[in-house]
């Protein structure tokens, strides 16, 4: 590893003692931990102040001053890294992250993939429907690092509406994106939160209103070619899925078109169920639950480290118990998606 690399312990990796000479790193749950024995003194204060401020050359000079090995302290940076408990923090991360305490110490929780922090402050994600779903993902999206997460919706918050981390229930009569706002501002005081204008095209649109699938804004993000995730709670499941990406994945439509076949009397039944908002529904957990497990998606989307597994597929939280179970939308013959996508803004650029 570079002596250049900046090595960030995260604070909630233990420290313990197993006796008087052992050190145990992690390792307390399903994750490895590493054991370090005989461990020198002052080892556990090294590792506690691994920030991810300092190249890793800098603290091997703090720990030769300290009176610690050089050696035996890269072995244990090289041990904790292949334990994937130790983070490499790319110096263009320092620079994206918030300035103050509260940040600082967000960033050592997050610990984000190298470059994390950089692209997710870079990321610019609409939430359509400040639903008791919407509202709270986009608060959770914020505080992880979302540089601007717009939430848009025309309708006024209900007594219904309010949820922990979204609307409260003095939000009551007042416009759903100025509530939305300030439960975002509570979770992430300094995230841009402004509507974005004529001709800008986010990186992600999650829609948050229950039947989105039939909504003729879905269809027009999918013509854009602007990738968009449902994330909303049906009568009492919550439904984080497909994320569709025109072009490449099935769409909204295509899941209808199953739907159909499945059942002929669908298109009947999606237009009674899209010609007027249905009240909030779902349980307190379901839709924090669901807004979550939505969160966890786009951030694997926004950080291009894994591929979300709601790619042409459905997760659908169904209480009591809530345990996601996968529903596979492939593309349909009959529906012709990937010929309908246009050019996104900047594509033709040089």
């Amino acid at each position: 590893m570079s002596d250049t690399a900046r090595p960030l312990l995260p604070s909630a990796v233990p420290l313990l003692r197993c006796d008087a000479d052992s050190l145990q790193i992690g390792g307390v749950d399903s994750a490895d931990g590493l054991l370090v024995s005989p461990h020198p003194d002052g080892l556990a204060a090294l590792l506690r102040s691994l920030d991810g401020r300092r190249v890793q050359r800098a603290v091997l000079a703090d720990a030769a001053r300290q009176g610690l090995d050089a050696d035996a302290v890269t072995a244990v940076l090289d041990g904790l890294r292949a334990t994937d408990l130790l983070v490499d923090v790319d110096a263009a991360d320092l620079l994206a992250a918030d300035a103050g305490p509260a940040a600082v110490a967000r960033r050592a929780a997050e610990t984000p993939p190298a470059g994390g922090w950089r692209a997710r402050r870079a990321a610019v994600v609409v939430v359509d429907g400040a639903t008791r779903v919407g509202t709270p993902l986009a608060a959770v999206l914020a505080a992880s690092g979302v540089g601007r997460v717009s939430v848009q919706d025309t309708g006024l918050v209900a007594a219904g509406d309010a949820v922990v981390g979204g609307a409260t229930a003095a939000d009551e009569g007042r416009p759903r994106p100025a509530a939305a706002a300030d439960a975002v501002r509570r979770a992430s005081p300094l995230t841009d939160l402004r509507p974005l204008t004529d001709g800008a095209v986010p990186d992600l649109v999650v829609l948050a209103r229950p039947w989105a699938a039939s909504d003729p804004t879905a269809a027009g993000w999918s013509r854009a070619g602007v990738p968009h995730l449902v994330a909303t709670v049906r009568g009492a499941t919550g439904v984080v899925g497909p994320l569709v990406v025109p072009g490449v994945t099935s769409c909204l439509r295509c899941a209808d078109l199953h739907r159909r076949d499945a059942d002929p009397r669908w298109p009947y039944l999606a237009a009674q169920l899209t010609a007027a908002e249905p009240p909030p529904s779902g349980a307190t957990v379901t839709c924090l639950l669901t807004a979550v497990t939505a969160a966890v998606q786009v951030l694997a989307y926004l950080d291009g480290t894994a591929a979300p597994i709601v790619l042409d597929a459905t997760l659908e939280l169904a209480p009591p118990d809530l345990v996601p179970g996968v529903r596979r939308w492939t593309t349909h013959p009959q529906c012709g998606c990937a010929q309908r996508v246009g050019p996104r803004a900047g594509d033709n650029d040089p």
